[in-house]
């Protein structure tokens, strides 16, 4: 046998080739061109890189967390525990010991760790000896950054454990509105006042308590000859019955909710138990909220640090997110995981510590990025590094709802007047991590409920033009309004058409990109479902965080989000306590049926007239603001019958929740 065993090994056979170093593309930032060197990184100055481990079987997870997502798989539904995902597919004690080994020998030192990375530390030149690369500093927009010449280079010992690196390059300046979630949020709708309008436009803000309630008068002619006052904000009973929660009976009993957002107010709890109370529902119970935050480790906090202004900047988007969720879903527990910034790095540490302590059946984000900036691009590292984490969470059985933005298809065009658009994107594309095959991209609404209780009336795209009223008050403008607000979504150029969407996507939308080339390959379209967003279909919202209590409406993709967090508890709850995890492929087998509604662009009349209604602000520092709004009318996107890149499959109504029973 020694002997047989030996004769394979005979010289005349060519030795098996050594394993090649690996190149971490996307490492060399594209900012960093030559003619911005200004030359090497002094040699002491001191980095942390963090390391994302691939783990012992990637095509593994995927495989795992597809089958156990998908209704008709023999694994559908045998979710596994944290422990059990760590040891079937987590990072080795040899593989971690090798990373650990590398770093040491090149100088560096192992300063943290999760179950997901390893953060290196050390000067500049052992930071150059590992990855064999060499850091520089370069000249942009008036600031110096720090970035390697080249992309990185990993030895063949450690390539296989490595899933990618971060931290290497600062962070360049236009690249803030990528890393930073632009939070889908903003301020101004309507709230609901008392009595009709007096002849005339009033001086005192006036909506309507639900679609066409009061006649405006006193106002120049728009696109239509009679128009309506705005929608009053609207209250969580009022969505929990357009929605059908209420004729369901479901309350998210069992559920539990993770919240994901930057920092955390400071009256979190206090805010969304009077906000419950005043509209009629019930407080959190006791330990039904809870939070996980790290106040001392936040950064980025100052106003204009590029985090959206800091704790405070972000204490509204919270507020939203944790009050939609026990709006829609009032029995389900939620816990508020707040990063302590809105790096990717930081919001990616709170979504794996969810997972890998479970915390959850359904997270909500109500942020997201773009994947081409000025700057250049999303990193490899960074797309692979989240999508581990969305795996992961499908293995377990939780499932991942991400807003799908406000700036329609996120073109330079639209953020020309979009009042929620990142300045720098480069071309029309879908955001991340919102259009990631691995989560569930929530896109926005305009609602019209037929009764003050909340009796659905129809649905159109989140998008809205909009006019102002001139000074003499005797027209518009500019008339038609130009784009203000809208739902994100399209066909991304950087993913590929997962599995669930090809029976329902149609092939055309799946093989055009947002900027118009053909696509050989079907792609990922977005987003997967809608609900209520419009801006001018608000929602209500009561904050403090160390102001007096107020409440006002809100709008934006980041409403949808908690709103279908919501329902997916809800829908839980209705499955007897067991979890739904990654929804796509249950959302999509539902799609075309009367699960959902079927949103398309609402027109009035034969000559196609948009919906339109006046929002009437009252007298706000001396001026009447009064603004002419027409909706339906999304940015490069539109809600047609059956799927589109506007709505997604639709919003979900009595059918879907009854569905899960």
């Amino acid at each position: 046998m020694a002997a047989g065993t030996m004769a394979l090994a005979a010289p005349s056979q060519a030795a098996a080739p050594a394993p090649a170093a690996q190149t971490l593309a996307g490492t060399h930032p594209d900012w960093a061109a030559p003619s911005a060197d200004k030359g090497a990184t002094p040699s002491n100055d001191q980095v942390t890189a963090r390391v994302y481990l691939a783990g012992s079987n990637p095509a593994g997870l995927a495989a795992y967390a597809k089958a156990v997502s998908s209704p008709g798989s023999a694994q559908y539904g045998q979710f596994l525990k944290p422990a059990q995902v760590q040891q079937r597919f987590g990072a080795t004690t040899t593989q971690i010991k090798a990373i650990t080994a590398w770093a040491k020998g090149a100088g560096l030192s192992v300063v943290g760790s999760s179950p997901h990375y390893l953060d290196v530390h050390g000067d500049a030149t052992a930071i150059d000896r590992a990855f064999g690369t060499r850091l520089h500093e370069y000249a942009v927009q008036g600031k110096l950054l720090q970035a390697p010449d080249s992309n990185a280079v990993i030895p063949a010992s450690v390539a296989s454990a490595i899933l990618g690196v971060t931290g290497l390059s600062d962070t360049a300046p236009t690249m803030r509105a990528q890393d930073m979630p632009v939070g889908n949020t903003v301020l101004g709708a309507a709230s609901e006042t008392a009595g009709k309008p007096k002849p005339g436009l009033p001086a005192v803000a006036t909506c309507s308590a639900y679609w066409g309630q009061k006649k405006v008068t006193g106002a120049p002619k728009g696109y239509t000859a009679s128009t309506d006052f705005d929608p009053c904000s609207y209250s969580p009973a009022q969505l929990r019955k357009a929605y059908g929660v209420t004729a369901s009976g479901l309350t998210g009993k069992g559920a539990t909710v993770a919240i994901v957002d930057a920092y955390g107010s400071s009256t979190m709890l206090a805010d969304a138990d009077k906000f419950a109370t005043n509209h009629g529902d019930k407080a959190f119970r006791k330990g039904q909220y809870s939070e996980v935050v790290t106040p001392k480790l936040w950064t980025q906090t100052g106003a204009n640090d590029g985090c959206g202004g800091g704790p405070a900047g972000w204490a509204g988007e919270e507020s939203l997110d944790v009050e939609m969720v026990h709006g829609l879903a009032p029995d389900a527990n939620v816990v508020y995981v707040g990063a302590n910034s809105c790096s990717d790095q930081d919001l990616m540490a709170a979504l794996g510590t969810i997972v890998d302590k479970h915390l959850a059946d359904v997270v909500s984000s109500s942020w997201s990025g773009l994947m081409h900036t000025t700057a250049g691009d999303e990193a490899p590292a960074t797309v692979a590094a989240y999508e581990q984490i969305f795996e992961e969470g499908a293995a377990q059985g939780i499932g991942f709802d991400f807003a799908a933005g406000d700036c329609g298809n996120e073109s330079p065009a639209a953020a020309a007047t979009g009042s929620n658009c990142d300045s720098t994107s480069t071309e029309a594309q879908t955001g991340f991590p919102s259009a990631d095959p691995w989560v569930t991209d929530v896109g926005g609404t305009a609602m019209g409920i037929k009764d003050a209780s909340g009796t659905y009336g129809f649905e159109t795209d989140m998008g809205t033009l909009r006019s102002a009223l001139s000074a003499n008050g005797k027209s518009w403008t500019p008339f038609p309004g130009t784009f203000y607000f809208g739902g994100g979504g399209g066909t991304s150029q950087d993913f590929a058409e997962p599995w669930y969407q090809g029976p329902v996507v149609p092939s055309k939308l799946a093989h055009t990109l947002m900027t118009g080339v053909a696509s050989k390959t079907a792609q990922r379209v977005t987003p997967d479902v809608a609900m209520n967003g419009d801006l001018y279909t608000s929602v209500l919202v009561g904050m403090s965080d160390g102001n007096p209590y107020s409440e006002g409406g809100y709008g934006g993709t980041s409403v949808a989000a908690p709103e279908f967090s919501g329902i997916q508890a809800d829908a839980i709850q209705a499955r007897h306590g067991r979890a739904i995890g990654f929804a796509n492929p249950s959302i999509y087998e539902r799609a075309n049926s009367a699960d959902f509604h079927d949103v398309v662009n609402n027109t009035l009349g034969k000559g196609q007239q948009p919906l339109n209604a006046v929002a009437d602000f009252g007298v706000i520092s001396g001026s009447l603001r009064v603004r002419l709004v027409a909706f339906g009318r999304d940015y490069g996107l539109a809600a047609t019958k059956g799927y589109d890149d506007a709505t997604g499959v639709g919003s979900p109504d009595a059918a879907y929740l009854e569905s899960f029973r």
